[in-house]
């Protein structure tokens, strides 16, 4: 049974910190999902309850969205990712990306700096993929309807991507099919519950997870 259940960012925050250092001496969260499900939200949310719990110091929180060269390199980012973010933290040093402009169609100049932390959370379609999960601390997978997900991402970007966006849901459901990701991740989150809460501080787990503590509904 697909259960949901409310949950706490600060619990989560708190299972983060008390979790393995799998990337370096970093813990590593990925917040996976496709397009317009409410990855980035979520993974905001996270950090605000990490930085709560850690004494307002902020986990680096990378949004992969910035490091694609465009709509073309949907997956292929990750080198990228690899070689400005994950090598370097991995290793103990600082890391940092050039952010790409969407509407330049290039690499921006300016780096982004992404400190070593006891914390970094990674947001991003396929952020969880399988190449990365023995390093991962912390594996979300955010969903919601379809139609939802297509009325968001139209609504935040304009229907002149729609062509585009198209092509890139095609990529998404075949990505998460070979990939497994919704069986592999530590926690499916639902990204459009009907569930009553405060979406400040809490979200909506679907599902049972060992461990616990929300509340089934």
């Amino acid at each position: 049974m697909n259960v949901a259940v409310v949950e706490a960012y600060t619990g989560l925050a708190r299972r983060v910190l008390a979790g393995p250092a799998r990337l370096g001496r970093t813990r590593l969260v990925a917040v996976d999902g496709p397009s317009g499900a409410g990855k980035s939200v979520f993974a905001t949310r996270l950090a605000d309850a990490l930085a709560a719990s850690a004494g307002g110091v902020r986990p680096p929180l990378v949004h992969t969205d910035d490091l694609l060269d465009g709509w073309d390199d949907q997956f292929t980012f990750w080198t990228r990712l690899e070689e400005w973010v994950l090598g370097p933290v991995r290793s103990g040093r600082p890391g940092g990306y050039r952010r790409y402009s969407w509407v330049r169609r290039c690499f921006l100049d300016r780096v982004v700096p992404v400190p070593p932390a006891p914390v970094l959370v990674v947001e991003g379609v396929s952020a969880a993929r399988a190449a990365v999960r023995p390093e991962l601390t912390l594996s979300v997978l955010v969903t919601a309807p379809a139609e939802v997900r297509l009325e968001r991402a139209l609504a935040r970007d304009g229907a002149q991507i729609l062509p585009e966006l198209r092509r890139w849901h095609a990529g998404e459901r075949a990505h998460f099919a070979t990939d497994g990701t919704a069986a592999a991740v530590d926690l499916v989150v639902d990204g459009a519950p009907d569930l009553p809460h405060d979406p400040e501080r809490y979200y909506v787990r679907r599902g049972r997870r060992p461990g616990s503590d929300g509340v089934a509904r």
